[in-house]
């Protein structure tokens, strides 16, 4: 079998190790949200790795390997005109010769990513698309029913309930195999009801980090590019529970030391010099296929999915384009504002109200007094109207009384969880979360669930 360049599923063998828990790897898990390389669960299971040929037998053990592509750069002397036009060619050929004669499911955000799509296929294929919102948030909705209006799309908009993940956290387990924790996919509260508006998800993830910069200098140093990729990978408070525990499980050594070592290993594999370059392909060979692909099982679960910055095609294009054109979104930008200006005109969320023409606009002193306002409301509302904007996906799962008893339930409730994770841990990070740093301590508390829902559905009894 052929993995993608950036496969969109994980695939796992067996290898001659001991069936026991990967201690060190579940460390590493616990502090990033994703595991690292090959690394899984188990000590005899591993994952297979991106641009790959594999001969697996019928035991499920790879007998060949052979890697047939390599992340690279080679920048070619092109204006951004000349890229804009190559990628519209491109995004434009990959996309339709994958969803020809396909009811298409498009989902809509206010982001760039998206909106490309909208631009690529709205006049040319059958397309409903959605988008969704918190309870008591701030109205995610509006540029997808803009965007939609503009290019006559058909368009539903959802809202995701509060504490709709323990209806769901089950099963949704059992998709993602706890590869990667539940506070995300936020369409599992809704996907009854979008998986039967069409044929195929046409789903947007990785443009973001393919078409811009790592945020470095081109230049910096090995051991500056391993520290940049420790900051990126690490989630607020991971160290402090992967730190925890590797103490409880007596390991060798210091944590932060490992995963620097690991992450350290991996980088000096990929033999590119630009230091932007490298730490794309970084996330694209190790951080893509190991979240954000493990939370797309939450689409594949239920029909079939294209993703046109996953194709083998747009890897090998952006490893021909100079740092400088990738730079602060431009392709995609000057993409939608050729083909679409009407939809270029909506405004960008991240910069509203100003759009894809005047985004530049944000930062100035003229933009002073909007956001100004912007920010009395927010605080006229949860200070006077005491209703606290919802934008977070843990705030709608763990916080109030009603997410508290079932988060209870899955941490101090489990026999099988309690025999992997020392229940003062659990405590500890519980007990942080509700009385400390509710922001700091989110993601830990989300790990926690994470292996509690692991130990009960995949730990040998």
């Amino acid at each position: 079998m052929r993995t993608g360049i950036i496969p969109d599923k994980q695939f796992f063998v067996n290898t001659f190790g001991e069936n026991t828990l990967n201690l060190k790897a579940i460390c590493i898990f616990a502090a990033n949200g994703f595991f690292l390389g090959k690394d899984s669960y188990f000590n005899d299971t591993e994952a297979l790795q991106p641009a790959r040929d594999y001969k697996i037998n019928d035991n499920n053990f790879i007998e060949e390997e052979k890697e047939y592509w390599k992340w690279h750069y080679d920048p070619r002397d092109i204006s951004l005109k000349q890229a804009t036009e190559e990628f519209a060619d491109l995004f434009e050929k990959i996309s339709n010769e994958n969803l020809k004669s396909k009811n298409v499911i498009l989902p809509l955000s206010g982001g760039l990513d998206s909106r490309t799509q909208a631009v690529a296929v709205s006049k040319n294929l059958n397309v409903r698309a959605y988008s969704y919102k918190f309870e008591n948030s701030f109205d995610e909705t509006k540029y997808g029913r803009e965007i939609c209006k503009v290019n006559n799309i058909d368009f539903r908009e959802f809202i995701i309930p509060k504490g709709y993940l323990w209806n769901v956290i089950n099963e949704l387990s059992l998709i993602n195999k706890c590869y990667a924790d539940f506070t995300h996919p936020r369409q599992m509260a809704v996907m009854e009801e979008i998986k039967d508006s069409g044929d195929i998800f046409y789903l947007g993830h990785w443009g973001d980090v393919l078409f811009d910069r790592m945020g470095v200098n081109d230049n910096i140093s090995f051991d500056e590019q391993v520290e940049v990729l420790v900051k990126k990978v690490v989630k607020r408070g991971g160290i402090e529970l992967a730190g925890s525990l590797w103490k409880s499980w007596e390991l060798e050594g210091e944590f932060t030391d490992y995963l620097k070592e690991r992450i350290s290993g991996l980088l000096s594999e990929i033999k590119i010099d630009n230091a932007n370059s490298r730490i794309r392909a970084f996330k694209s060979l190790y951080w893509a296929p190991r979240w954000t692909s493990a939370n797309l099982n939450v689409f594949g679960h239920y029909k079939p999915m294209y993703l046109p910055y996953y194709d083998n095609r747009m890897c090998e294009f952006i490893c021909t384009l100079p740092e400088n054109l990738l730079a602060d979104r431009q392709i995609q930008i000057e993409y939608i504002k050729m083909k679409d200006p009407k939809l270029a005109k909506i405004p960008w969320q991240t910069y509203d109200p100003y759009n894809l023409y005047n985004y530049k606009k944000f930062d100035s002193k003229s933009n002073i007094p909007n956001r100004a306002i912007k920010k009395g409301r927010r605080l006229f509302r949860e200070k006077v109207l005491k209703k606290k904007e919802i934008t977070r996906n843990w705030e709608i799962q763990f916080t109030g009384e009603e997410n508290d008893i079932e988060l209870r339930k899955y941490l101090f409730s489990n026999r099988r969880f309690k025999e992997m994770i020392p229940e003062t841990i659990t405590e500890d990070f519980y007990n942080k979360f509700n009385n400390e740093d509710m922001v700091y301590y989110s993601h830990p508390l989300s790990m926690l669930l994470t292996l509690s829902l692991f130990a009960k559905n995949f730990l040998k009894k």
